[in-house]
């Protein structure tokens, strides 16, 4: 065994992103049916969110809808006595917290401040580290019809960031390509769709723009069990698409070893020296020896082994050969 110090020039580091499938299926980008747990609904768990499976035996979780309203509207207040404290209200105040980081702060989408709306979550199992933007397509139906929105990361020149990291637009239009209709996708009475936000995999939908577009509208009556994010559900189901792709970023560590046509030309494997008395076993290896290079070990400064790579086929070394080997590390 031989080391060798590696110098700053010896380490590259690249990045890539990684596109990928992001639903149980990962074969295919788009899923068309949605199904909802009876149980789960009438649970405790179902005044606040209806989780959404892609299959009918409910074994492919792949998002949760809830809703969200400032005012405690739609839903049945914790107590009679104290007004405005619901789960709608809870469901605000979280989401506030998480995407704004202000609980002074107010949703606007696209210029318009609205005072509730509708999440989907997408099922953290799906995706590893964001969502793709550009990728979205989801179809959502009311009584005036459907509407397929996406995201406008394709057309906007500065991305907006807020504690949730990257926000986009939700707009009209379909996988990152926007319906220009009306100038930027959306209505400027109502404000954009909502908002795409790739880093935490939810979309926040804006029900004062769905109202006015497809006629989709939760209930916002104080102390009424609206049952809202059942509304979303239904209008997904209908819409049968929703297509949307998962993003990694991978980060390669190249590191070249450079054994020079001076070095790692003696080995201390027993079929080479003697054990016992360390002499060279064959005379012609001292002036013209032969090795064969199958690891490389890579050490710290304490000499403890952090890595290993193993080479494909033995690479072979002498004073006339010199060798480049690369050795990538991905994390």
């Amino acid at each position: 065994m031989s080391y060798k110090r590696l110098e700053a020039d010896d380490f590259v580091v690249s990045a890539d992103s990684i596109t990928a499938g992001l639903w149980t299926d990962s074969s295919t980008p788009t899923i068309s049916s949605f199904y909802t747990s009876s149980t789960q609904a009438a649970s405790n768990s179902g005044d606040y969110y209806l989780n959404v499976y892609s299959d009918s035996g409910l074994s492919s979780l792949e998002f949760a809808v809830t809703y969200g309203n400032s005012t405690g509207g739609g839903s049945i207040l914790y107590n009679p006595s104290v007004s405005g404290k619901s789960p709608s209200d809870s469901i605000y105040g979280q989401y506030r917290t998480l995407v704004l980081g202000d609980e002074n702060a107010d949703f606007v989408f696209g210029g318009v401040t609205s005072s509730d709306f509708w999440v989907v979550s997408i099922d953290r199992n799906r995706y590893k580290e964001s969502l793709f933007p550009g990728s979205l397509t989801l179809l959502i139906s009311g009584s005036g019809g459907i509407r397929s929105l996406t995201d406008n990361s394709q057309v906007v020149t500065t991305v907006q960031f807020n504690d949730a990291g990257r926000v986009f637009q939700l707009v009209s239009g379909s996988a990152g390509s926007v319906n220009t209709t009306n100038a930027n996708g959306y209505s400027a009475d109502s404000g954009s769709y909502g908002w795409f936000l790739p880093d935490i995999a939810t979309l926040i939908i804006n029900p004062l723009a769905t109202k006015g577009e497809i006629t989709l509208t939760p209930t916002t009556t104080a102390n009424t069990d609206g049952n809202n994010p059942w509304k979303l559900v239904k209008a997904i189901q209908l819409g049968e698409n929703f297509t949307l792709n998962s993003q990694e970023t991978i980060t390669s560590d190249f590191v070249f070893v450079r054994p020079r046509s001076s070095e790692f030309n003696y080995s201390e494997n027993p079929s080479f020296i003697s054990g016992s008395t360390g002499e060279v076993l064959y005379s012609s290896f001292i002036n013209s020896p032969t090795t064969y290079i199958t690891t490389v070990g890579l050490y710290n400064d304490t000499n403890e082994l952090l890595a290993v790579a193993k080479l494909s086929k033995p690479l072979q070394k002498d004073f006339t050969k010199e060798a480049l080997i690369r050795v990538k590390l991905d994390f």
